[in-house]
């Protein structure tokens, strides 16, 4: 034990003797592990935000649509129906909603002034199935589409055009021929930036309404959510089959889900998660060979006092002890100020980030920064400690 402690205690003087040197040598141990602990954090944050947008869109969500082909006539038994979508919720088994919507584009008269708006009838599922936000008001329920109500939800910017400075639950608004009652204000969890039925200005009635102005009642676009991930892409073949079953051959339809765009996500983030990993082992790899160097003028300068330890008693593996410790306690320093620097970043960073991000630094990168910052130090330590341990006391006490 005492010997243990005087390693300790000469390791330590040795380091404090040369602590500018010391300092310097573990600044690519700080780089290191700081990347590393950095690169695992956004990492993960990242994936985990990019499946949540994707995932917000509409949970365990498969949604089939006709496929258009312009060399060949659609004929009303390809179209989509109600009946479709009663058959899929009744006939697969995992789905726990249905919802079917129909688009079409409308303008909206207030006051003097019109503007174009998209237009969408929508069944009574369709928040669940999209998890709308319900900002003000309700959605429609089973007997607004029943009844064929006039009634309708609208996106918040409309609202704002619209009822500028008053409530707008309650009011009419004039789409097209139709006048409707505002039951509600809405917007959609996730943006999709246009990229679905939703659009900035858009309004929301029961989807039976859509035959005054489209002139029938099919379904451009059949949303099914399953009751689990696993379900999704089982549902996704069973609705395929049934579409087929129920209509024409020639018929051709998209069933599509979102787990291929959330494995390409997943793909992309590993595959970003391992460069980055390689360019913190680079700079790690680097800074060990630092400590290599360092290490070796380190036994170059200390040669006369390695004779003397020897030549009072100091075996071999004391030597090569004492050496591993002084490149442990380097890459171990630098290593721990590293993962101190890579905490307080996404603290600082925290005001600058979208209110629903978090980025949580995890225990997983905390540990493997230490043990590759401490596991480098003492590889590339092993060189020079050895060396300094093979040293022969005659040949140490003549050295200058």
């Amino acid at each position: 034990m005492m010997l243990r402690n005087e390693t300790w205690m000469v390791a330590l003087d040795a380091l404090w003797a040369n602590k500018v040197r010391a300092f310097l040598t573990t600044l690519g141990v700080v780089i290191g592990s700081a990347c590393i602990v950095l690169v695992v954090t956004v990492a993960l944050s990242g994936r985990r935000y990019i499946i949540q947008q994707i995932e917000g869109v509409g949970s365990n969500l498969v949604y089939a649509r006709l496929d258009i082909d312009p060399n060949r006539p659609i004929m009303l038994q390809d179209e989509l129906s109600i009946a479709d979508m009663n058959a899929a919720e009744a006939g697969i088994p995992g789905v726990v909603a249905v919802a079917g919507t129909r688009g079409d584009s409308a303008t909206v008269d207030v006051g003097s002034y019109e503007r174009n708006v998209s237009l969408v009838g929508v069944t009574e599922q369709f928040q669940q199935i999209r998890n709308l936000l319900i900002l003000q008001g309700r959605f429609l329920d089973g007997e607004d589409v029943a009844s064929r109500s006039r009634v309708c939800l609208i996106t918040k910017q409309l609202a704002t055009f619209a009822f500028p400075f008053i409530d707008p639950i309650g009011k009419s608004l004039r789409v097209g021929e139709l006048s409707f009652t505002v039951i509600g204000v809405f917007r959609e969890r996730v943006e999709t930036f246009g990229l679905s039925e939703i659009q900035d200005y858009s309004v929301l009635i029961p989807f039976p309404l859509m035959k005054y102005y489209l002139g029938d009642s099919s379904l451009e676009m059949l949303y099914v959510q399953a009751n689990s991930p696993e379900n999704v892409i089982p549902v996704t073949h069973e609705l395929d089959a049934l579409l087929r079953s129920r209509h024409p051959t020639r018929a051709r339809y998209s069933v599509q889900n979102l787990s291929s765009i959330l494995n390409a996500a997943r793909s992309i983030a590993l595959a970003l998660t391992i460069i980055l990993l390689v360019i913190g082992f680079i700079a790690l790899l680097v800074s060990g060979i630092g400590i290599m160097n360092i290490m070796l003028v380190t036994v170059q300068e200390r040669t006369r006092e390695i004779g003397i330890r020897k030549a009072i008693g100091a075996r071999h593996q004391e030597i090569l002890y004492q050496f591993l410790l002084e490149a442990f306690l380097i890459s171990g320093f630098g290593s721990v100020l590293g993962i101190l620097i890579a905490a307080v970043i996404p603290v600082l960073a925290r005001p600058w980030l979208p209110a629903n991000v978090s980025v949580p630094v995890p225990w997983q990168s905390v540990v493997l920064a230490f043990l590759v910052s401490c596991s480098v130090g003492v590889f590339f330590g092993y060189l020079p400690a050895e060396r300094a341990a093979q040293l022969q006391p005659t040949e140490s006490l003549r050295y200058e």
